[in-house]
């Protein structure tokens, strides 16, 4: 593997930040939405009496095909030579494959049905997604990279919040709300992949394309990177806690807050809606803020750490209190913690990189933190909510790994 080290040293302009958040956003909206709203509604439509278990079924098996497709597109991207470049093609193709499959969602009426559609959903998510965070360590210089992951965790954490608004007040219903989603896609990220430029060849220092050059080079030794692998150990533990507190949201409300009774005429898929609001309201503050200041003052770890242990008391508000208010108080800090996490560890990580020729692999390979605990976080949370502790257990184990996850930060050696 090459070990080049090159950052890039020209600028990038407030547009091209602008573009690419655009970008993120569009697809995160898609992938939050469909794991909040429109899928934990269709499974509870399909399978009532074995929804909990029927939606891991659905997410896990999605979550294997991104573990899969994060370093594989990376990779790709990285030896991608055409005239748009390594990385738009892919993002380009993402959208357009993504907006096919959920326009595919729509029309299912099975399980069968939404496996295969949401499976091939996230290959394309992350085609698109995984070369589009890719192009910062390609264009964005070290000094800059704290305020456009700042930026992209804006439009990441506001996409959420714009689907949601969407799906249960314009498109209600699975199947608008699955072609509202494929529409709103395409207008988000193609524009990114259109109007932008990048070099239009790859390192000349790759190993040409094969598969086991191709398998060699997902081989990252945490001996030889130690702050790498630390820093996506952190990332898989802080995730995971995300995951778990969204991913059985909608179950919460409906069974342990019992949201439709205390406010009759409104439905579990709005009251969603209200928490990813108080949630994203939350966060756009601090991970402003928290990008800022790792930028000017150059210290990544500390907001790191302070956004862990943040999302860690969220899930420990809900440890103790079962109610409206407390998942309220919990969204907030949520919001918060995130944010500031979100903003700050993505630049961290554009600097531990272990080489620069195979940046879009590496960050797949990081990327697989957030797939790991996709895959990990419904398989973990499922006994948990079904056993005697029921959601105040599953939210104190979520709230465990978030504090771990923090701590570990301060193993990182080589970045402040």
């Amino acid at each position: 593997m090459a070990q080049t080290r090159l950052a890039p040293d020209r600028r990038v302009s407030a547009g091209w930040m602008s573009l690419l958040a655009l970008a993120q956003m569009g697809v995160i909206m898609a992938m939050t939405v469909g794991n909040q709203i429109l899928l934990p509604s269709h499974v509870a439509r399909i399978d009532p009496q074995h929804k909990e278990a029927s939606l891991a079924v659905v997410f896990a098996v999605a979550a294997v095909c991104t573990i899969v497709a994060n370093p594989l597109f990376g990779a790709l991207s990285d030896r991608t030579r055409a005239r748009m470049g390594r990385r738009r093609p892919w993002i380009a193709g993402g959208a357009l494959v993504c907006a096919a499959s959920l326009v595919f969602l729509s029309r299912q009426d099975s399980l069968a049905g939404l496996v295969v559609g949401w499976a091939v959903a996230q290959l394309a998510f992350t085609a698109a997604l995984a070369t589009a965070i890719a192009t910062v360590p390609d264009q964005v210089p070290i000094s800059q990279r704290g305020k456009a992951s700042a930026l992209a965790g804006v439009g990441q954490l506001a996409g959420p919040l714009l689907g949601g608004v969407v799906v249960t007040v314009v498109a209600t219903g699975s199947q608008a709300g699955f072609l509202a989603m494929a529409v709103l896609v395409l207008l988000l990220v193609l524009p990114f992949s259109l109007f932008t430029k990048e070099p239009a060849s790859a390192p000349a220092d790759l190993p040409p394309f094969g598969p086991r050059s191709l398998l060699r080079s997902f081989k990252v030794s945490p001996r030889r990177h130690p702050d790498f692998a630390w820093a996506w150990l952190s990332r898989f533990l802080i995730t995971l806690t995300l995951a778990m507190a969204i991913g059985y949201l909608q179950y919460y409300l409906r069974d342990g807050v019992g949201y439709e009774a205390l406010f009759p005429g409104s439905t579990v898929e709005q009251g969603v809606v209200v928490l990813v609001a108080v949630f994203t309201l939350s966060s756009v503050a601090p991970t402003l803020v928290a990008g800022w200041l790792s930028d000017r003052f150059g210290n990544r770890r500390t907001a790191v750490f302070v956004g862990g242990l943040t999302m860690a008391a969220s899930g420990l508000v809900l440890t103790f209190l079962t109610s409206w208010p407390a998942a309220i108080a919990a969204s907030v800090l949520l919001g918060a913690g995130y944010g500031m996490f979100a903003a700050v560890d993505q630049a961290m990580v554009t600097q531990l990189l272990p080489a620069d020729a195979d940046r879009g692999k590496d960050l797949g390979i990081v990327s697989l933190a957030n797939s790991a605990s996709s895959t990990f976080g419904p398989v973990i949370a499922a006994p948990l909510v079904t056993s005697a502790g029921g959601y105040p257990l599953m939210y104190a184990v979520a709230a465990a790994f978030a504090a771990l996850g923090a701590c570990l930060i301060w193993r990182i050696r080589s970045v402040r």
